[in-house]
């Protein structure tokens, strides 16, 4: 099923409004819940893919059951695209759509694991802390790159770990998913713990280095966003991109 959505009423249109909103809502992270247990309940991935040219966004929420990873639910929404981008503000282009997909499943979604931060964020405040803020899920952010802090390559093997530091603060943890592959970048988002997010990614990543949720929800996105432009399927033309944070 796929919900069409507009930009909000009084959504923020300049940055500082946005980082009003930012500060705003920091103040409301939940950080002392461990969360849901790894392999229980579901586990739910969310992402977007653009085409600027076009004004549209898709976002993709994606339901897995956490014990199995077989999709269980799914759903997507397409939006106008609510923000320019702005380092450090990408969520404000992506939560109304990435809302909307959630509210359309047929189910509660469980662990929401954001394609990007938490508390590894400049602001710490990314899109996972956002995300979970603005419903009350326990969300995790697993990033492709570290954004802005410093770290340690973690040891070879799958499971090894190296903080991603903010001066002496731990924000997040350099996480190996694959042996000798390049880790991938776990923080909290919002009524969860940091041991148990990247406990939650090994979980979701028995043979790749993103996590299942990702995967799933990045093929459905980009799949309805070819849909709802009419663009060709890849391989005949561009692929859409996102940066994250």
């Amino acid at each position: 099923m796929t919900t069409t959505i507009g930009i909000p009423a009084g959504w923020p249109a300049s940055t500082e409004r946005a980082r009003a909103v930012q500060d705003e809502l920091r103040a409301r992270i939940v950080l002392d819940e461990a969360g849901p247990a790894p392999g229980t309940g579901h586990v739910t991935g969310v992402d977007v893919a653009y085409d600027d040219e076009r004004d549209v966004v898709a976002a993709a929420a994606v339901v897995l059951d956490a014990a199995t990873l077989r999709v269980v639910a799914e759903a997507t929404a397409i939006g106008r695209i609510s923000f320019p981008y702005v380092p450090g503000l990408l969520a404000f282009r992506e939560i109304p759509t990435v809302l909307a997909a959630l509210d359309a499943l047929d189910r509660p979604p469980g662990l929401v694991v954001c394609d990007g931060y938490g508390l590894a964020h400049p602001r710490r405040f990314g899109l996972a802390s956002h995300l979970g803020v603005l419903t009350g899920l326990p969300t995790i952010g697993v990033a492709k790159n570290p954004f802005t802090f410093a770290h340690a390559g973690p040891d070879t093997p799958r499971g090894s770990a190296a903080p991603l530091l903010a001066g002496t603060e731990e924000v997040g943890r350099a996480l190996r998913t694959r042996d000798g592959v390049k880790p991938v970048f776990v923080s909290v988002g919002h009524r969860t713990g940091l041991d148990n997010a990247c406990a939650h990614t090994l979980a979701l990543t028995p043979a790749y280095r993103l996590p299942e949720t990702t995967r799933r929800a990045d093929a459905l996105c980009h799949r309805a966003l070819r849909e709802a432009t009419g663009q060709p399927e890849p391989g005949t033309h561009q692929s859409f991109g996102r940066p994250v944070d």
